[in-house]
């Protein structure tokens, strides 16, 4: 039986996992990195599971110095207590968005960093930390950059989207073509037990994301098709939207430069390193069925 350890548990990504992974007979413990005594415990198990962190703020409120303190100091402190443990795997999960905050193409492992956020740019120093320490033998380091991950539970731009769909407003950025991928929160857990029983998998840098990507129109289709509605997809000249959002990045409007951009750019991210690692030629679900998941859990939460 694995013994797991995770910190932020009590996030999406944390309370989804912790139930995937307990319901295959693995022990889980939760490390909480708020507490003030926490870098004195003795860390004993098979594997860490780094999810704390502080997310992207897309309203751009933050201060820069906090994402630092946190994505990438308090990584640096709880892996050194890892070096030290009788821990044998870590996992950082990073995220794509510390190497690149868009895409030209398709999105895999040997790309060169270039963050411009201070979430990016902090989650990459974490990683350049992390890839210049000397594992001991026996000691594994897994540096996981999910792309967007959804499932029950979860909030942000996919459930924004289906509030508009779900309220019959036509989606007005049909204009704009792109293809996004996607990570549902049951592959994300496949992927991570089936890396921990895989005890011949080397330390590395591996993408998560579902198998195929899709584009918000074809998203918006998905959600009126689950919801049993006929897609509303309006073609407003999109230099017209790119102007009128403008105001939304000074007013409290649904809708700012940010969320137009993550609403509507490419965003391709490659799993094929860890599919080919790990010998398998698809996830347990396709992209269609982990969002139809994840949007059926919309309505039930009404």
């Amino acid at each position: 039986m694995n013994r797991v350890i995770i910190t932020g548990a009590s996030g999406f990504v944390g309370q989804n996992l912790t139930v995937y992974l307990r319901k295959r007979n693995n022990e889980v413990n939760t490390l909480s990195l708020r507490h003030p005594d926490w870098i004195n415990q003795q860390l004993d198990g098979t594997a860490i599971i780094h999810l704390a962190g502080k997310a992207h703020d897309t309203s751009n409120t933050s201060d820069s110095e906090v994402y630092f303190k946190i994505n990438r100091d308090l990584t640096i402190d709880l892996f050194k207590i890892f070096i030290k443990s009788n821990v044998r795997d870590f996992f950082y999960f990073s995220s794509v968005k510390a190497v690149a905050d868009s895409v030209e193409g398709v999105l895999d492992e040997q790309i060169v960093g270039n963050p411009q956020t201070p979430y990016g740019k902090s989650k990459l120093e974490a990683e350049k930390y992390l890839l210049k320490q000397v594992l001991p033998v026996g000691k594994r380091l897994f540096i996981i950059r999910p792309c967007m991950i959804h499932g029950p539970g979860n909030k942000g731009n996919l459930n924004l989207l289906y509030k508009v769909v779900e309220k019959g407003i036509p989606w007005p950025l049909a204009a704009f073509h792109n293809d996004r991928s996607f990570l549902s929160i049951d592959n994300l857990s496949f992927l991570l037990e089936t890396m921990i029983n895989n005890k011949e998998i080397n330390s590395g840098v591996y993408n998560f994301a579902d198998d195929k990507a899709l584009s918000t129109n074809e998203l918006v289709t998905l959600i009126a098709n689950t919801l049993g509605k006929k897609e509303k997809l309006w073609n407003i000249p999109a230099s017209l939207i790119k102007f009128l959002v403008k105001i939304g990045d000074f007013l409290p409007l649904p809708l700012n430069s940010e969320r137009l951009k993550k609403l509507t750019e490419s965003y391709v991210v490659s799993n094929a390193n860890i599919k080919t690692i790990l010998g398998i030629e698809k996830l347990p679900l396709t992209v269609e069925e982990g969002l139809e998941k994840t949007i059926t859990s919309f309505r039930k939460i009404k």
